[in-house]
């Protein structure tokens, strides 16, 4: 069973992040409804925790990707460096 969730969540790797994050709302507002049979919750809800990690994994990946601007002492750039200082 495993292993076939795993199959089902193949496409989630080539997802762009917005399209995870939409497909993630829609997953949460299924199962805030409450209308979706016990099985069907389960699958969906496993593929939402795929999700999540896929957007999480892409935000990190943007962040290390970010730089913030250094300035020398007249205001004027003088490079970039880590956003996190690094």
């Amino acid at each position: 069973m495993a292993d076939e969730a795993a199959r089902s969540n193949d496409d989630i790797k080539a997802m762009s992040f917005e399209k995870a994050l939409a497909a993630l709302e829609k997953i949460v507002d299924d199962l805030e409804r409450g209308d979706v049979p016990l099985d069907e919750s389960i699958r969906i809800y496993e593929r939402g925790e795929a999700l999540k990690a896929h957007c999480e994994a892409l935000l990190k990946s943007a962040e290390d990707k970010v730089e913030k601007i250094r300035l020398s002492r007249d205001g004027k750039p003088a490079g970039t460096e880590p956003l996190d200082g690094e």
